[in-house]
């Protein structure tokens, strides 16, 4: 890669330097047709495949020359928000499902260089010939495990069937969990092993916890009352069980959000904004969340439900002791339950003391904003429009996160009722549209 592009790159970034995983990427991919590269999420992964794909595009080419295929809707959006933020001549894609495939297909129409997306959504449009295949030469499937591990293998077979010229390969994943299939046509690949680079025994703390009584209802509410305000997510491993936790939690006086895969896009966004700007501490989710998502400044991981295996396991504490960061993980025992045979036995018994008061509540919440990219409204569009004819100032405006088309952003909770009356009947960049408290 050229000194020059890679400068502009890490100051977009604000890095002085690449890490240890992505220049073992670079030159690994510049002697190699086929890479995998097995990497926890919060390493730094995503760029080291996404330097090598750009070094691979021709300006000259106006067509789609490369596609990265992922197991989740987040993961997909992720990829395009960091591939922008090295601003590159390149146009990219992103496809998935939970939105008018129509949005896409006009995307597509000006094929883009990068193509991102979901197995399920990708193939649809392959099928109804939007997407130009013979032209692509890179494939990157990343956490190509968890792709095969969710049942997307059939639609992942057909999109790689129908990519006759691809020259280049790279796989990730955070764990050797998972067998290649034949049918992505790997040739003597070189494997890059950094699955347990960025979670270090000193930085990552696992405790247990013994719970009296069989479903660790009440014993969840004691621990996330001894926590106080500090982040934690709560892992169980069924959607009901995320739904049923969250709503008792709730009613005990715990505010929560929950997270999981059937839920509308919308809802997702939200529940994750919110867990990401301070106007809730706590998520319940199952392992969907386990896996690229952005979440910065996890301080706890609680296993509700026992992981179903070790890669799990792995995955869920990736949340966590990321970087710099040090975390603590507490596994959730009942009578019944016993520690995973790849967990040590010395595992550290917490005990909880009466009495328990509720966490303190947060001291934001989330503005919901009918607008977004699509709607040319960016974040100093956001700021303005607040500042302006809300009369907020700056320190009561928290994280602001713009979608294609909506917004949500964190306010002080204390200013929110006056905000809100300000702003009923003002326009955002001349339109009038509906603003609420994110549900």
């Amino acid at each position: 890669m050229k000194k020059k592009i890679l400068d502009v790159i890490l100051a977009n970034f604000k890095i002085e330097a690449l890490n240890e995983i992505q220049q073992a990427s670079i030159v690994a991919n510049e002697k190699h047709n086929d890479v995998i590269l097995l990497s926890a999420t919060g390493s730094g992964k995503t760029l080291a495949f996404l330097l090598p794909v750009l070094d691979l595009l021709d300006e000259q080419n106006k067509q789609t020359q490369a596609i990265i295929i992922v197991p989740s809707r987040e993961l997909a959006m992720q990829i395009e928000k960091v591939f922008k933020q090295m601003t590159t001549s390149f146009k990219i894609t992103c496809c998935y499902g939970g939105h008018k495939r129509e949005v896409e297909e006009n995307n597509l129409k000006q094929p883009p260089a990068l193509l991102v997306g979901t197995p399920g959504r990708l193939a649809d449009h392959i099928r109804r010939n939007n997407i130009t295949t013979n032209s692509i030469q890179t494939l990157v499937l990343d956490e190509f495990d968890k792709s095969l591990e969710l049942g997307f293998t059939e639609d992942m077979s057909f999109i790689i069937s129908e990519l006759p010229k691809i020259k280049k390969r790279i796989l990730t994943s955070a764990t050797e969990a998972v067998e290649v299939p034949d049918f992505i046509g790997l040739k003597a690949p070189e494997k890059l092993n950094f699955s347990t680079e960025n979670i270090s025994p000193e930085k990552l703390l696992i405790k247990k916890i013994e719970s009296e009584a069989g479903d660790k209802m009440e014993t969840l509410f004691e621990l996330l009352c001894s926590l106080g305000d500090k982040n934690a997510i709560v892992f169980c491993n069924h959607r009901e069980a995320v739904e049923r936790t969250s709503k008792w939690l709730a009613q005990k006086g715990i505010d929560n959000e929950f997270y999981h895969g059937a839920m509308e896009q919308h809802e997702r966004d939200a529940a994750l904004c919110k867990f990401r700007n301070g106007s809730t501490h706590f998520l319940v989710t199952t392992d969907l969340a386990a896996r690229g998502l952005d979440i910065p400044n996890i301080r706890y991981i609680i296993h509700y439900h026992l992981p179903i295996n070790e890669a799990s396991f792995i995955h869920r504490n990736g949340r966590t002791a990321r970087m710099d960061a040090s975390g603590t993980v507490i596994m959730m025992l009942s009578k019944e339950e016993k520690m995973p045979d790849y967990i040590s036995n010395d595992v550290e018994e917490m005990k909880l003391t009466a009495p328990f008061q509720l966490p303190e509540k947060p001291k934001w919440t989330t503005l919901y904003i009918a607008a977004g990219k699509k709607d040319k409204v960016n974040k100093i569009d956001v700021v303005g429009f607040l500042s302006n004819k809300g009369q907020l100032k700056k320190d009561d405006i928290g994280l602001i996160e713009v979608k294609d088309f909506s917004s949500f952003v964190a306010i002080r909770k204390t200013k929110l009722g006056e905000a809100l009356r300000l702003i009923k009947n003002e326009k955002i960049k001349n339109k009038k549209v509906m603003i609420a408290v994110a549900k």
